[in-house]
């Protein structure tokens, strides 16, 4: 059956440290298709045999030691695998598949974007320069044909864009990931290419939606200073077939945790 489908995104912050939680989270929830940001492992080295024992046989991955890296796995066959490098930094950031659905196929792009170190500015902060180029190779392709069929980007995309997608807006405006210059080339890649903010879709501006809490907070569910920095978009072919998002927030508190929260979109004919 491809009438359904489930797809969540979540940064694990190293696959391998954190593979008892992976588990726990496709048993509890089983999701059809898991997409992994910040894996942190060579393609090697990558840990097949739990996800393949938990009923996830088909796995695509573009990793490398130490840094970014990034997995989808799925329950249902994939196909049309793409691993995209941007701005020529030979970076593993993101894999693009084929998934069945509705008769046919979705796309489904897994994407991790660079944080963009701690100043917004590229003139003395190269990272920051390498974020806002890399925002600006996302707008150049995913629009026209890649955006007419039905696809899905989902990632962490380390832009939390809106007012109530962060804690305090004022006290955030000038920290990476919420400054105006990110927020406009976001938005002009979402907008661009037509993508529809899936999470936004279902809940009101007005309310807080978070997806990663700073291993910092002494207690992060009580000081609460989150940022949505994970996403999900949505071709308009996919507008009517979009039916819900969650962010699984316990997980941010299950043992040895990511400092992000899974987020789940689900889908129907």
């Amino acid at each position: 059956m491809t009438d359904r489908l489930t797809i969540a995104t979540w940064n694990i912050n190293s696959v391998r440290l954190r593979m008892p939680i992976v588990e726990k989270f496709l048993e509890e929830v089983q999701p059809d298709v898991l997409c992994l940001q910040e894996t942190k492992c060579p393609d090697a080295n990558f840990p097949f045999a739990p996800l393949r024992k938990a009923g996830y046989e088909h796995i695509e991955i573009n990793g490398q030691k130490g840094y970014h890296g990034v997995a989808t796995v799925s329950r249902l066959p994939l196909a049309n695998v793409e691993k995209r490098e941007f701005c020529q930094m030979g970076d593993s950031r993101h894999v693009a598949v084929d998934v069945p659905f509705n008769g046919g196929a979705m796309r489904v792009h897994n994407f991790y974007v660079p944080a963009g170190g701690d100043e917004p500015n590229r003139e003395i902060n190269p990272k920051f320069g390498h974020k806002l180029d890399f925002f600006a190779e996302m707008k150049g392709w995913l629009q026209g044909a890649e955006t007419a069929k039905p696809a899905v980007l989902v990632g962490d995309l380390n832009v939390a864009p809106y007012e109530h997608d962060v804690w305090s807006h004022k006290k955030l405006l000038k920290v990476v990931s919420h400054t105006p210059v990110e927020v406009d080339l976001f938005e002009d890649v979402r907008e661009s290419g037509g993508w529809i903010d899936a999470m936004r879709r279902f809940t009101p501006m007005e309310e807080k939606i978070y997806t990663w809490w700073s291993y910092r907070a002494k207690d992060w569910s009580a000081a609460d200073k989150g940022r949505r920095l994970d996403h999900v978009w949505v071709s308009k072919s996919l507008d009517d077939h979009i039916k819900g998002t969650r962010v699984l927030r316990d997980a941010r508190g299950w043992e040895k945790p990511s400092d992000h929260a899974p987020v789940i979109a689900e889908f129907s004919i």
